[in-house]
Formats: C-alpha cells, sequence, structure tokens
C-alpha cells in the first residue's frame, strides 16, 4: 500500500509555512516602529491558507501559470505565503505625525500569538510523523 507523505502532513506543513512568513512579516514590523511612513503589514492566514490548500489539491500544484521552455530549468514550488494576501494593517490609535502605522504592543501580541500557533502546528506534523514512524515499525516484522 502506498504512503501519501503529502495527505499525512499537508496541512500542517503548509501551516508552519505559513506561520513562518507570518512571523517574518511581523518582525518587520517590529523592526520598523521607529521608521517614518512605515504602513505596517500582515498575511490573513485563514485566506492564505484556504489558498495554498486548493493549490495543493489542483493537479498542477499551483503552478499552472509556470511554464519551463529548457529541460533544464527549474520547476516552480509552491508559493510561499508572502506571495500573496499581504495586506496593510489600518492603525487602532491615531497618526503620530510621522506616518508610520506600526502599533509596537499590538505587534508584540500578534508576534507571540502566532508563536503560540507555529509551536502548535509543529507539534501536530511531530505526532503525525511519529505515528507514521510508529505504524511502520510495528508493521515491520511481517
Amino acid at each position: 500500500m502506498a504512503i501519501n507523505l503529502d495527505r499525512l502532513v499537508g496541512f500542517h506543513h503548509t501551516a508552519v509555512s505559513l506561520r513562518t512568513d507570518r512571523m517574518e512579516v511581523i518582525a518587520g514590523n517590529l523592526a520598523n516602529a521607529n521608521t517614518p511612513g512605515y504602513k505596517a503589514q500582515d498575511i490573513d492566514f485563514n485566506s492564505a491558507m484556504n489558498r495554498a490548500l486548493k493549490d495543493q489539491k489542483s493537479p498542477s500544484g499551483g503552478n499552472s501559470n509556470l511554464v519551463r521552455t529548457h529541460e533544464s530549468h527549474m520547476t516552480g514550488g509552491p508559493r510561499s505565503a508572502s506571495s500573496f494576501d499581504m495586506q496593510y494593517r489600518i492603525p487602532e490609535q491615531p497618526d503620530t505625525g510621522d506616518g508610520n502605522t506600526v502599533e509596537v504592543q499590538a505587534e508584540r501580541n500578534r508576534f507571540l500569538d502566532n508563536g503560540l500557533r507555529y509551536q502548535a502546528s509543529v507539534e501536530f506534523l511531530n505526532s503525525k510523523i511519529k505515528g507514521m514512524k510508529k505504524a511502520l515499525s510495528s508493521n515491520g516484522g511481517q
């Protein structure tokens, strides 16, 4: 019986990848908290996850817009979250006069929340892999 690893870990792998991309965006916001005119960004995680899962299910893997014109060209991999669903954040506090929309405390909270969710996704991924290893080792003697 063939084992489809994409079915086993695809969802959790995608979630970890998107959480990583979101962590980078939030870290960029925090790094630019004092940059005049900087506009805070974020990834709409739910929308990005839905699109990534839809792309995984499509026969072309979401790469239908890429055409290889030579056999030595690299094939396109799945898009990263940073290539779509980026949005500018609407600030909750009034402008301080420099045009920067980063709210440091809110960004720190988002960073921590995303980090916890990232860790949960990694734990789910680990449990899937451990379960597969256990199943393979118990059937190895037959």
